[in-house]
Protein backbone atom coordinates (compact mmCIF):
# COMPACT_ATOMS: atom_id res chain seq x y z
CA UNK A 1 0.00 0.00 0.00
CA UNK A 2 1.50 3.53 -1.13
CA UNK A 3 1.82 6.20 1.37
CA UNK A 4 1.39 8.39 -1.57
CA UNK A 5 -1.56 10.42 -2.34
CA UNK A 6 -4.01 11.85 -5.23
CA UNK A 7 -3.33 15.59 -5.08
CA UNK A 8 -5.35 16.43 -8.17
CA UNK A 9 -9.09 15.35 -9.30
CA UNK A 10 -8.64 13.28 -12.82
CA UNK A 11 -12.22 14.62 -13.80
CA UNK A 12 -10.74 17.92 -14.55
CA UNK A 13 -9.75 18.52 -18.18
CA UNK A 14 -7.34 21.87 -19.77
CA UNK A 15 -7.08 22.87 -23.39
CA UNK A 16 -3.93 24.49 -22.35
CA UNK A 17 -1.24 21.91 -23.33
CA UNK A 18 -1.45 18.34 -24.56
CA UNK A 19 1.46 18.27 -21.71
CA UNK A 20 -1.12 17.99 -19.27
CA UNK A 21 -2.39 14.87 -20.36
CA UNK A 22 -1.38 11.69 -17.97
CA UNK A 23 0.11 8.40 -19.34
CA UNK A 24 -2.09 5.95 -21.61
CA UNK A 25 -3.04 3.23 -19.69
CA UNK A 26 -1.40 0.84 -22.02
CA UNK A 27 2.13 3.05 -21.86
CA UNK A 28 1.42 2.33 -18.23
CA UNK A 29 1.28 -1.36 -18.73
CA UNK A 30 4.35 -1.65 -20.78
CA UNK A 31 6.38 0.04 -18.07
CA UNK A 32 5.04 -2.33 -15.27
CA UNK A 33 5.63 -5.00 -17.69
CA UNK A 34 9.63 -3.82 -17.93
CA UNK A 35 9.59 -3.36 -13.96
CA UNK A 36 10.94 -5.94 -11.48
CA UNK A 37 14.52 -7.75 -11.50
CA UNK A 38 17.77 -5.97 -12.78
CA UNK A 39 18.85 -5.10 -16.48
CA UNK A 40 22.09 -3.60 -17.29
CA UNK A 41 21.76 0.29 -17.11
CA UNK A 42 22.29 3.40 -19.26
CA UNK A 43 21.08 1.87 -23.05
CA UNK A 44 22.66 -1.58 -22.52
CA UNK A 45 18.94 -2.95 -21.56
CA UNK A 46 17.37 -5.78 -23.77
CA UNK A 47 14.08 -2.95 -24.06
CA UNK A 48 16.48 -0.62 -25.67
CA UNK A 49 18.30 -3.36 -27.68
CA UNK A 50 14.80 -3.90 -28.97
CA UNK A 51 13.60 -0.57 -29.94
CA UNK A 52 16.31 -0.16 -32.89
CA UNK A 53 14.55 -3.03 -34.41
CA UNK A 54 11.54 -0.68 -33.73
CA UNK A 55 12.40 2.53 -34.52
CA UNK A 56 13.86 0.84 -37.96
CA UNK A 57 10.52 -0.31 -38.88
CA UNK A 58 9.14 2.84 -39.17
CA UNK A 59 12.32 4.61 -39.99
CA UNK A 60 14.04 2.51 -42.31
CA UNK A 61 16.62 -0.11 -41.63
CA UNK A 62 19.54 2.61 -41.26
CA UNK A 63 17.92 4.37 -38.27
CA UNK A 64 19.33 4.56 -35.01
CA UNK A 65 17.69 5.61 -32.46
CA UNK A 66 19.12 7.23 -28.97
CA UNK A 67 16.23 7.85 -26.25
CA UNK A 68 16.65 10.48 -24.14
CA UNK A 69 14.06 12.12 -21.36
CA UNK A 70 12.72 15.32 -22.47
CA UNK A 71 11.75 17.12 -26.14
CA UNK A 72 14.85 20.06 -25.31
CA UNK A 73 17.75 17.90 -24.74
CA UNK A 74 16.77 15.76 -28.06
CA UNK A 75 16.53 19.16 -29.86
CA UNK A 76 19.90 20.20 -28.00
CA UNK A 77 21.70 16.77 -28.71
CA UNK A 78 20.70 16.34 -32.52
CA UNK A 79 21.69 20.00 -33.14
CA UNK A 80 25.14 19.58 -31.85
CA UNK A 81 25.42 16.52 -33.68
CA UNK A 82 24.78 18.16 -37.07
CA UNK A 83 27.58 21.32 -36.05
CA UNK A 84 30.80 22.27 -35.59
CA UNK A 85 31.20 25.01 -32.86
CA UNK A 86 31.11 27.50 -35.70
CA UNK A 87 28.30 26.23 -37.18
CA UNK A 88 24.74 27.51 -36.66
CA UNK A 89 21.33 26.97 -37.65
CA UNK A 90 18.07 28.54 -39.38
CA UNK A 91 14.73 28.28 -37.86
CA UNK A 92 11.73 29.60 -37.95
CA UNK A 93 11.15 32.41 -35.54
CA UNK A 94 8.59 30.58 -33.74
CA UNK A 95 10.25 27.03 -33.62
CA UNK A 96 10.48 25.80 -29.80
CA UNK A 97 14.16 25.64 -29.96
CA UNK A 98 14.04 29.44 -30.80
CA UNK A 99 11.54 30.66 -28.38
CA UNK A 100 10.65 27.90 -25.85
CA UNK A 101 13.84 26.11 -24.36
CA UNK A 102 15.46 29.07 -22.54
CA UNK A 103 18.03 29.34 -24.61
CA UNK A 104 19.32 25.64 -24.26
CA UNK A 105 20.65 24.90 -27.67
CA UNK A 106 22.95 28.19 -26.94
CA UNK A 107 23.78 27.72 -23.59
CA UNK A 108 24.01 23.93 -23.52
CA UNK A 109 25.41 23.01 -27.19
CA UNK A 110 26.95 26.81 -27.96
CA UNK A 111 24.92 27.39 -31.25
CA UNK A 112 24.41 30.00 -32.69
CA UNK A 113 20.50 30.13 -34.08
CA UNK A 114 19.13 32.63 -36.94
CA UNK A 115 15.51 32.50 -37.11
CA UNK A 116 13.37 33.54 -39.91
CA UNK A 117 10.01 35.45 -39.64
CA UNK A 118 7.48 32.39 -40.71
CA UNK A 119 3.83 33.30 -39.87
CA UNK A 120 2.74 30.32 -40.36
CA UNK A 121 5.62 28.04 -38.60
CA UNK A 122 6.83 26.91 -41.79
CA UNK A 123 10.18 27.44 -43.53
CA UNK A 124 10.42 27.40 -47.41
CA UNK A 125 13.82 27.67 -49.48
CA UNK A 126 13.38 31.22 -50.08
CA UNK A 127 12.80 31.79 -46.60
CA UNK A 128 15.97 29.76 -45.53
CA UNK A 129 17.98 31.92 -47.80
CA UNK A 130 17.48 35.19 -46.32
CA UNK A 131 19.64 33.75 -43.64
CA UNK A 132 22.07 31.27 -45.79
CA UNK A 133 24.34 33.18 -46.49
CA UNK A 134 28.35 34.55 -45.52
CA UNK A 135 30.20 31.37 -45.80
CA UNK A 136 33.41 31.48 -45.53
CA UNK A 137 33.24 34.78 -43.71
CA UNK A 138 35.41 34.25 -40.41
CA UNK A 139 32.84 36.86 -38.57
CA UNK A 140 29.45 34.84 -39.45
CA UNK A 141 28.17 31.78 -37.74
CA UNK A 142 28.32 29.61 -40.91
CA UNK A 143 24.89 28.38 -41.14
CA UNK A 144 25.25 24.43 -41.87
CA UNK A 145 21.46 22.96 -40.61
CA UNK A 146 18.54 24.09 -40.89
CA UNK A 147 15.77 22.64 -38.20
CA UNK A 148 11.90 22.19 -39.04
CA UNK A 149 9.13 21.50 -36.49
CA UNK A 150 6.70 19.22 -37.76
CA UNK A 151 3.91 19.78 -36.66
CA UNK A 152 4.93 23.16 -36.35
CA UNK A 153 4.62 25.94 -33.31
CA UNK A 154 1.12 27.02 -35.44
CA UNK A 155 -0.39 23.94 -35.19
CA UNK A 156 0.67 23.60 -39.33
CA UNK A 157 1.69 20.45 -41.01
CA UNK A 158 4.08 20.58 -43.78
CA UNK A 159 3.52 18.47 -46.99
CA UNK A 160 5.88 15.75 -47.74
CA UNK A 161 6.84 17.76 -51.28
CA UNK A 162 7.75 20.79 -48.74
CA UNK A 163 9.64 18.86 -46.48
CA UNK A 164 11.71 17.28 -49.68
CA UNK A 165 12.14 20.56 -51.44
CA UNK A 166 13.53 21.96 -48.42
CA UNK A 167 15.68 18.94 -47.36
CA UNK A 168 17.07 19.55 -51.34
CA UNK A 169 17.65 22.52 -50.90
CA UNK A 170 19.51 22.48 -47.70
CA UNK A 171 21.81 19.70 -48.95
CA UNK A 172 22.54 21.25 -52.01
CA UNK A 173 24.01 24.04 -49.79
CA UNK A 174 25.97 21.76 -47.62
CA UNK A 175 23.72 22.37 -44.94
CA UNK A 176 22.01 19.12 -43.04
CA UNK A 177 18.04 19.03 -42.17
CA UNK A 178 17.03 18.72 -38.30
CA UNK A 179 13.30 17.88 -37.79
CA UNK A 180 11.57 18.43 -33.99
CA UNK A 181 9.07 16.00 -34.47
CA UNK A 182 7.70 16.66 -30.95
CA UNK A 183 4.06 15.93 -32.40
CA UNK A 184 5.43 14.40 -35.77
CA UNK A 185 2.27 11.70 -34.91
CA UNK A 186 0.18 14.27 -35.20
CA UNK A 187 1.60 15.85 -38.94
CA UNK A 188 1.41 11.98 -39.98
CA UNK A 189 -1.98 11.13 -39.20
CA UNK A 190 -2.98 14.84 -40.81
CA UNK A 191 -1.14 13.83 -43.89
CA UNK A 192 -2.50 10.15 -43.69
CA UNK A 193 1.70 9.25 -44.26
CA UNK A 194 4.12 6.71 -42.17
CA UNK A 195 6.81 8.33 -39.82
CA UNK A 196 9.47 7.30 -42.71
CA UNK A 197 7.57 9.15 -45.33
CA UNK A 198 7.82 12.49 -43.58
CA UNK A 199 11.24 11.90 -42.73
CA UNK A 200 13.36 9.48 -44.04
CA UNK A 201 12.16 9.36 -47.29
CA UNK A 202 11.53 13.26 -47.64
CA UNK A 203 15.62 13.64 -47.09
CA UNK A 204 15.71 14.63 -43.33
CA UNK A 205 19.01 13.89 -41.44
CA UNK A 206 17.84 13.61 -37.78
CA UNK A 207 14.96 13.71 -36.00
CA UNK A 208 13.73 14.87 -32.43
CA UNK A 209 10.93 11.86 -32.28
CA UNK A 210 8.46 13.02 -29.32
CA UNK A 211 6.34 10.85 -26.88
CA UNK A 212 5.36 13.20 -23.90
CA UNK A 213 3.09 15.14 -26.31
CA UNK A 214 1.55 11.25 -27.27
CA UNK A 215 0.72 9.54 -24.41
CA UNK A 216 4.30 8.88 -22.76
CA UNK A 217 6.36 9.86 -19.68
CA UNK A 218 9.96 11.55 -19.48
CA UNK A 219 10.33 9.63 -22.96
CA UNK A 220 11.67 11.63 -26.72
CA UNK A 221 14.58 10.12 -28.56
CA UNK A 222 17.02 11.33 -31.46
CA UNK A 223 16.65 9.66 -34.57
CA UNK A 224 19.48 9.32 -36.57
CA UNK A 225 18.39 8.86 -40.48
CA UNK A 226 21.69 9.43 -42.07
CA UNK A 227 24.08 7.89 -40.02
CA UNK A 228 26.89 8.14 -42.54
CA UNK A 229 27.06 12.21 -41.96
CA UNK A 230 26.40 12.16 -37.91
CA UNK A 231 28.59 10.19 -35.36
CA UNK A 232 29.44 10.62 -31.69
CA UNK A 233 25.61 10.67 -30.49
CA UNK A 234 26.75 8.61 -27.59
CA UNK A 235 29.12 11.38 -26.33
CA UNK A 236 26.87 13.84 -26.84
CA UNK A 237 24.01 12.37 -25.47
CA UNK A 238 25.83 11.99 -22.07
CA UNK A 239 27.46 15.20 -21.83
CA UNK A 240 24.68 16.75 -22.72
CA UNK A 241 23.06 15.31 -19.26
CA UNK A 242 20.22 13.02 -21.36
CA UNK A 243 21.86 9.69 -21.03
CA UNK A 244 19.06 7.95 -19.01
CA UNK A 245 20.44 5.40 -16.16
CA UNK A 246 17.12 3.17 -16.09
CA UNK A 247 16.62 3.28 -19.55
CA UNK A 248 14.43 0.48 -20.19
CA UNK A 249 11.54 2.68 -18.57
CA UNK A 250 12.15 5.17 -21.50
CA UNK A 251 12.30 2.32 -23.97
CA UNK A 252 9.59 0.03 -23.80
CA UNK A 253 7.42 3.56 -23.54
CA UNK A 254 8.57 3.71 -26.88
CA UNK A 255 8.44 0.42 -27.50
CA UNK A 256 4.61 0.75 -26.35
CA UNK A 257 4.14 3.87 -28.68
CA UNK A 258 5.68 2.38 -32.04
CA UNK A 259 5.35 -1.58 -31.96
CA UNK A 260 1.49 -1.27 -32.90
CA UNK A 261 -0.59 1.24 -33.69
CA UNK A 262 -0.65 3.21 -30.32
CA UNK A 263 1.20 5.94 -31.95
CA UNK A 264 -1.42 6.84 -34.95
CA UNK A 265 -4.46 6.16 -32.68
CA UNK A 266 -3.44 8.82 -30.11
CA UNK A 267 -2.94 11.42 -32.69
CA UNK A 268 -6.00 10.47 -34.60
CA UNK A 269 -8.38 10.83 -31.74
CA UNK A 270 -6.12 14.18 -30.55
CA UNK A 271 -6.29 15.67 -34.19
CA UNK A 272 -10.35 14.95 -34.37
CA UNK A 273 -10.99 16.31 -30.99
CA UNK A 274 -9.40 19.60 -32.31
CA UNK A 275 -11.50 19.59 -35.49
CA UNK A 276 -14.47 19.46 -33.37
CA UNK A 277 -13.89 22.22 -31.30
CA UNK A 278 -12.93 24.41 -34.19
CA UNK A 279 -15.88 23.31 -36.17
CA UNK A 280 -18.23 23.92 -33.41
CA UNK A 281 -16.35 26.91 -31.99
CA UNK A 282 -16.39 28.94 -35.26
CA UNK A 283 -20.48 28.76 -35.46
CA UNK A 284 -19.85 31.15 -32.19
CA UNK A 285 -20.79 34.86 -32.77
CA UNK A 286 -17.69 36.89 -32.43
CA UNK A 287 -15.57 33.38 -32.09
CA UNK A 288 -12.82 33.54 -35.19
CA UNK A 289 -10.20 30.46 -36.03
CA UNK A 290 -6.92 31.88 -36.82
CA UNK A 291 -5.33 29.36 -38.33
CA UNK A 292 -5.68 26.46 -40.36
CA UNK A 293 -6.71 23.25 -37.99
CA UNK A 294 -4.04 20.38 -39.16
CA UNK A 295 -2.74 18.64 -36.02
CA UNK A 296 -4.24 18.91 -32.53
CA UNK A 297 -4.12 22.64 -31.71
CA UNK A 298 -6.80 25.16 -32.24
CA UNK A 299 -5.59 29.11 -32.38
CA UNK A 300 -8.74 31.21 -32.19
CA UNK A 301 -9.71 35.15 -31.33
CA UNK A 302 -11.70 36.26 -29.01
CA UNK A 303 -12.15 38.84 -26.58
CA UNK A 304 -9.80 39.14 -23.80
CA UNK A 305 -12.22 39.45 -21.22
CA UNK A 306 -14.28 36.60 -22.46
CA UNK A 307 -11.24 34.40 -22.54
CA UNK A 308 -10.03 35.45 -18.91
CA UNK A 309 -13.67 34.31 -17.69
CA UNK A 310 -13.48 31.23 -19.60
CA UNK A 311 -9.53 30.44 -18.71
CA UNK A 312 -11.36 29.91 -14.79
CA UNK A 313 -13.29 26.87 -15.84
CA UNK A 314 -10.90 25.28 -18.74
CA UNK A 315 -7.19 26.22 -18.53
CA UNK A 316 -5.55 27.50 -21.83
CA UNK A 317 -2.95 29.55 -22.87
CA UNK A 318 -2.93 33.41 -24.94
CA UNK A 319 -0.89 33.23 -27.49
CA UNK A 320 -0.87 36.91 -28.25
CA UNK A 321 -2.07 38.97 -26.14
CA UNK A 322 -1.83 42.08 -28.47
CA UNK A 323 -4.50 40.17 -30.74
CA UNK A 324 -6.53 38.30 -28.47
CA UNK A 325 -5.23 35.34 -30.09
CA UNK A 326 -5.60 32.44 -28.17
CA UNK A 327 -4.59 28.58 -28.21
CA UNK A 328 -6.78 25.14 -27.44
CA UNK A 329 -4.81 22.29 -27.33
CA UNK A 330 -6.42 18.41 -27.67
CA UNK A 331 -4.66 15.39 -26.34
CA UNK A 332 -5.08 11.55 -26.69
CA UNK A 333 -7.35 11.68 -23.68
CA UNK A 334 -9.59 14.80 -24.59
CA UNK A 335 -13.42 13.12 -25.47
CA UNK A 336 -16.35 14.51 -27.01
CA UNK A 337 -18.08 15.29 -24.30
CA UNK A 338 -14.63 17.67 -23.00
CA UNK A 339 -15.33 19.31 -26.10
CA UNK A 340 -18.47 19.56 -25.43
CA UNK A 341 -18.43 21.52 -22.29
CA UNK A 342 -15.92 23.59 -23.77
CA UNK A 343 -17.62 24.94 -26.58
CA UNK A 344 -20.57 25.53 -24.27
CA UNK A 345 -18.89 26.94 -21.69
CA UNK A 346 -17.60 29.28 -24.42
CA UNK A 347 -20.68 30.24 -25.71
CA UNK A 348 -22.01 31.40 -22.55
CA UNK A 349 -19.02 33.48 -22.00
CA UNK A 350 -19.69 35.13 -25.53
CA UNK A 351 -23.24 35.96 -24.60
CA UNK A 352 -22.45 37.36 -21.20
Amino acid sequence: MTDAVRRHDPEVRGFASDNWAGVHPEVLEALALANGGHQTSYGTDDYTEALQHVFARHFGERAQVYPVATGTGANVVALQALLPRWGAVITADTAHVNADECGAAEKVGGIKIYPVESPDGKLTPELVDRQSWGRGHEHRAQPLAVSLTQSTEMGTCYSIEEIRALCDHAHDQGMMVHLDGARLANAAAHLGAGLGEITTDAGVDIVSFGGTKNGLMMAEAVVVLTPERIDEITYLRMSSTQLVSKMRFVSVQLEALLAGNLWLRNALHANAMATRLATAAARIEGVRIARPVQSNGVFAVLPPEVAERLRKRFPFHTWDESTGEVRWMCAFDTTPQDVDAFVEALETEMRA
